[in-house]
């Protein structure tokens, strides 16, 4: 295992960054879909969305079950890792928790930025996502805590009135009764990963501040209340989370473009490049860091491309990136796409910050340089940010929120 990448963060940088991770994460489908769409048209697309969550989530959850002490079989279990779940970034998917008892509970939410983003693109696409992508997707979640587990809808859009709040409604219940969910073939595939069984630093218990989620299901997580180390984790775990989706991704991708190896490359690249940008400048903002090239570095060294070190085998020193063969490039995953006749997904990152920094990449394909310099000509946005960067995420601020322990009711 190499040094985390964060631990150079404060606990209060980390608390700020931790939700935006778990933002930029949501944005891998705003950033993918629309070239799904492009190359395979609609009804493919809601299915890569389909096996994309279905092939990665049951692994993700697991890992942040293990991670943070909440392993369990009930629902609260479930709505624990709904709140560490890039499927689920707070307020932006603004998850309302009811408890029941253990095995009966609700759900629903207040604010659904995904469903904001496609509303404009009419019925047929809310239905595909509120009905075609959350039915068998929700269920492919709740197997990494117990497959007799059905979330089922009390509403749900298209909105009728339009402007009817909560903006969806959902039930959870655990039966015995019930039959057991299944993973699809995609699953086994993401578990034979590198990702999916990487291993992080284990929390350190006596660092201040709370090592785990062990206790009452809250409100709303209150990330500052988590220690140093906790956040540390959390932010690898969702790095990896990020990882495992877009493996499952390139596993659906490849599946539709069959023999066609250059349209399939042609998709996960610009998937990247737009999600990379997006997650540029959301990291830039947040923690106020510096222009130039110094920011640029800065801004790397945080990047969800780079992360966790030793996954993404890399050095970030002044203007200059060295990256080398590492088990991400075994997988397959984002740094793959990186090359030095690949350079768009780096630029996305150094236009994002500052557009007079310009990145040129030398090397081979698993093992090169990308150095930083200035230049007196604005390197233009690309267009596959703009595209992703239509979605409300591109500028959701997050607000305070108390941190409240919920009780069965």
């Amino acid at each position: 295992m190499s040094r985390s990448r964060y631990a150079g963060l404060s606990r209060s940088e980390l608390a700020t960054l931790v939700p935006e991770l778990l933002l930029i994460g949501q944005m891998i489908d705003r950033s993918g879909m629309a070239w799904c769409i492009q190359a395979f048209g609609r009804e493919e697309m809601l299915q890569i969305a389909i096996e994309e969550w279905a092939g990665a989530s049951p692994i993700y959850t697991k890992r942040m079950q293990r991670a943070l002490s909440f392993e369990g079989d009930d629902v609260p279990t479930i709505f624990k890792g709904l709140q560490l779940d890039i499927g689920a970034p707070p307020q932006f998917m603004d998850f309302r928790f009811t408890l029941r008892d253990r095995w009966h509970g609700q759900f629903h939410l207040d604010h659904c930025g995904a469903l904001l983003d496609v509303e404009p693109m009419g019925d047929e696409y809310v239905t595909g996502m509120c009905h075609t992508i959350e039915d068998p997707t929700f269920d492919a979640t709740a197997i990494a805590t117990n497959p007799r587990a059905q979330v089922r809808p009390i509403h749900r859009p298209p909105r009728n009135p339009s402007d009817r709040h909560p903006h969806c409604a959902w039930t959870v219940i655990i039966d015995e009764s019930y039959p057991e969910a299944q993973g699809i073939p995609a699953l086994d595939l993401v578990r034979e990963t590198k990702a999916a069984t990487w291993e992080l630093d284990a929390i350190d218990p006596s660092d201040e501040g709370s090592a785990d989620y062990s206790g009452a299901l809250l409100s709303d997580l209150d990330f500052g209340a988590f220690s140093h180390s906790a956040l540390v984790r959390i932010a690898e775990e969702v790095c990896l989370q990020m990882h495992l989706l877009n493996l499952s991704f390139v596993i659906a991708v490849a599946k539709r473009a069959a023999t066609d190896a250059e349209l399939a490359v042609s998709v996960n690249t610009r998937q990247l490049i737009g999600v990379a940008g997006l997650a540029a400048e959301r990291i830039h903002r947040a923690l106020g860091s510096p222009g130039g090239i110094e920011g640029v570095r800065r801004v790397l060294e945080l990047h969800p491309l780079l992360n966790p070190a030793g996954y993404v085998a890399a050095e970030n020193s002044a203007g200059r990136l060295a990256v080398h063969p590492s088990p991400a490039h075994v997988d397959g995953a984002w740094i793959s796409l990186c090359t030095p006749d690949s350079v768009a997904p780096l630029q996305s990152i150094a236009t994002a910050v500052d557009p007079y920094v310009q990145v040129q990449v030398t090397g081979t394909p698993t093992d090169w340089i990308a150095e930083l310099t200035h230049t007196d000509t604005p390197v233009a946005e690309l267009p596959e940010v703009l595209v992703a960067k239509v979605s409300g995420g591109a500028d959701f601020r997050f607000e305070p929120r108390r941190s409240l322990p919920l009780t069965v009711v």
